[in-house]
C-alpha cells in the first residue's frame, strides 16, 4: 500500500511538471512572437496599409447590387414563369450577349445573377382552396411538414413569387420593367388566355350584379308582404324562413365572389403581374465590401508563413549539415 501511494505521488508530480513545462513553453512562444513583431514592426505596418489600400480600391470597383421584383403569375403561368427565369439565367452563364441585348437589358459583364423563389405563405395557400388543407395534411403524414411546404411542387402553388437579380451597377426601375418584365410577359399563348379570361370575368361580374339585384328585389317584396301581413300569389311561400336564409346566404357569397372578381380583374392586366419592385440594394453578403478588412490580415499571415517556412528550412538544413 505504501509503495502504491508513493507511485501515485510520483505520477502526479510528473503530470504537474509536464503541465508547468507546457505552460512555460506557451509563454515563451508568445514572448518570441512579440519579439518577432518588434523586429518586423515596420514591415507589418506597411503590409497592413497596403492591404487596406488595395482592399478599399477593390471594394470600390466590385460593388454588387440586389434587385427584387415580387410578382403574381396569372392564368396558371407559374411553370412558364420559372422556365423563363431559368432560361435567362442559363443565357447569362453562357454569356449569350446577343440574347441579353435583345432584351434591352445589361451586358454580360454587369449581369451577375437572376433567380426566382416562392414567397411561402401556408395560410394563404390553405385559404385559397378548401382542398389544399386536406392535401397538406395528407402529404404531412408521409414526410416532414417543413420540407413539404418548401418542396418545388408545393412551392409553385403559392400566390406570390420573388425574382432576385444581381448586377454590378445601379439600374433604374424603368430599365428593369422594360427588360425583365417585358421579357416575361411576352407569350402568344398566355396573351390569348388573358384576353379570354378578362372577357369571362367581366361577364361573370355583370351576371352576379344582376343576380344580386334580383335577390334584393325579392327580399324587398318579402319585407313589404311581411310588414303588411298580406299574402300574394306572386311570392314564394317560405317554410320557417329556411329558403329565405338560403337566399340571404347566396347573396353574401355572391358579394364575396364579386370582391374577388374585381381584384382579379385589376391583377389580370399582365400575364406576370409585378406587385412590388425593390432596386439598388447594396449587397453585403459573403466577402462583398469586406476586402479592405480581409486583405491586411491576409498579407500579414502570408508574411508570417513565409518567415516561419524560412526558419524551418534553415533549421532542417543545419541538422543535415551537422550529421
Amino acid at each position: 500500500m505504501s509503495t502504491n501511494s508513493q507511485d501515485q505521488e510520483i505520477d502526479l508530480g510528473q503530470v504537474f511538471k509536464k503541465i508547468g513545462e507546457f505552460y512555460q513553453l506557451f509563454i515563451d512562444k508568445i514572448f518570441d512572437f512579440i519579439l518577432f513583431l518588434k523586429r518586423n514592426i515596420i514591415i507589418v505596418i506597411v503590409l497592413f496599409i497596403l492591404g487596406a489600400g488595395l482592399g478599399f480600391y477593390l471594394d470600390k470597383d466590385s460593388k454588387i447590387y440586389d434587385h427584387e421584383i415580387i410578382v403574381l403569375p396569372n392564368f396558371g403561368s407559374t411553370d412558364y414563369l420559372y422556365s423563363k427565369v431559368n432560361l435567362l439565367e442559363s443565357k447569362r452563364k453562357e454569356k449569350d450577349t446577343s440574347f441579353l441585348n435583345k432584351l434591352g437589358f445589361i451586358d454580360k459583364s454587369d449581369f451577375k445573377r437572376i433567380e426566382i423563389e416562392p414567397i411561402i405563405d401556408v395560410y394563404q395557400f390553405i385559404d385559397s382552396k378548401e382542398s389544399n388543407f386536406g392535401l397538406i395534411k395528407l402529404m404531412a403524414e408521409d414526410g416532414d411538414l417543413k420540407e413539404i411546404i418548401k418542396d418545388d411542387v408545393t412551392s409553385k402553388n403559392y400566390l406570390y413569387h420573388v425574382i432576385k437579380i444581381k448586377t454590378t451597377n445601379k439600374i433604374t426601375s424603368e430599365k428593369l420593367h422594360s427588360s425583365i418584365l417585358s421579357y416575361l410577359n411576352k407569350s402568344d399563348y398566355f396573351e390569348v388566355i388573358q384576353k379570354q379570361f378578362i372577357e369571362n370575368l367581366k361577364v361573370k361580374i355583370v351576371a352576379n350584379d344582376v343576380t344580386v339585384s334580383q335577390i334584393d328585389n325579392l327580399l324587398n317584396d318579402f319585407s313589404k308582404t311581411s310588414s303588411s301581413n298580406q299574402k300574394s300569389d306572386k311570392l314564394v311561400y317560405y317554410n320557417e324562413n329556411s329558403q329565405l336564409n338560403d337566399i340571404i346566404k347566396t347573396k353574401e357569397d355572391l358579394i364575396k365572389e364579386q370582391g374577388y372578381n374585381k381584384i382579379n380583374l385589376v391583377n389580370s392586366d399582365k400575364i406576370i403581374k409585378d406587385i412590388n419592385t425593390s432596386i439598388n440594394s447594396k449587397n453585403t453578403e459573403g466577402l462583398s465590401g469586406k476586402t479592405k478588412l480581409i486583405l491586411p490580415f491576409l498579407f500579414i499571415l502570408i508574411f508570417l508563413f513565409m518567415k516561419g517556412f524560412i526558419r524551418f528550412y534553415k533549421k532542417q538544413m543545419n541538422k543535415r549539415n551537422t550529421v
